[in-house]
């Protein structure tokens, strides 16, 4: 499987339109969900994703094949994601302060990726950006830092808040769930 995939990625820098093709069958559903991730509108997030795709083709010959190929896409959809979200201006990462009730909540076991992406999608963009870089792409405070030009103080408040913000809308859905049933 390795050698296929450093096949057609050598056949897609010569410009075979056929492997570019495939590659961006192979990983086109995965790297929409990753700019869906970032941006609330499908036809934005589609629309990041193919400029995403370009980079990719245009700078596929920088590909090391150390690491995932997978990885080093994700990597370019993020950063085409927070281009688009600076350029914008959608962007606040300001360091107010909010005040929350603490609220017990209930386990999300049972809670479905849509509802899930839902609450993400409610939060204010700088909280989402944070907390998608942190808890789902798995970057560290001082890399988020670093990629968005804030300190890391900010990116722990970014991420504190957009958890607190996450299971108290999470808690509100559960109540209106419950309270309509």
């Amino acid at each position: 499987m390795h050698n296929k995939q450093k096949s057609l990625i050598k056949k897609a820098i010569d410009n075979n339109r056929e492997a570019q093709k495939q590659l961006f069958e192979q990983h086109s559903p995965k790297m929409l969900a990753v700019c869906r991730q970032y941006v609330k509108d499908m036809h934005h997030a589609e629309d990041l994703m193919l400029q995403g795709f370009l980079k990719v083709f245009t700078n596929l010959h920088t590909f090391k094949h150390q690491g995932s190929f997978e990885g080093w896409i994700r990597r370019i959809m993020v950063n085409t994601c927070i281009s688009y979200l600076r350029k914008k201006n959608l962007l606040d990462l300001s360091d107010e302060e909010y005040i929350f009730n603490d609220a017990a909540i209930e386990s999300l076991e049972n809670t479905s990726v849509k509802d899930i992406q839902k609450l993400i999608d409610k939060l204010p963009e700088g909280y989402k950006l944070v907390f998608n870089l942190f808890a789902i792409e798995g970057y560290k405070h001082l890399e988020i830092a670093d990629k968005l030009g804030i300190s890391v103080s900010t990116s722990k408040s970014q991420l504190f808040k957009a958890r607190k913000l996450l299971q108290e809308n999470y808690y509100k859905m559960n109540t209106t769930i419950h309270e309509n049933k």
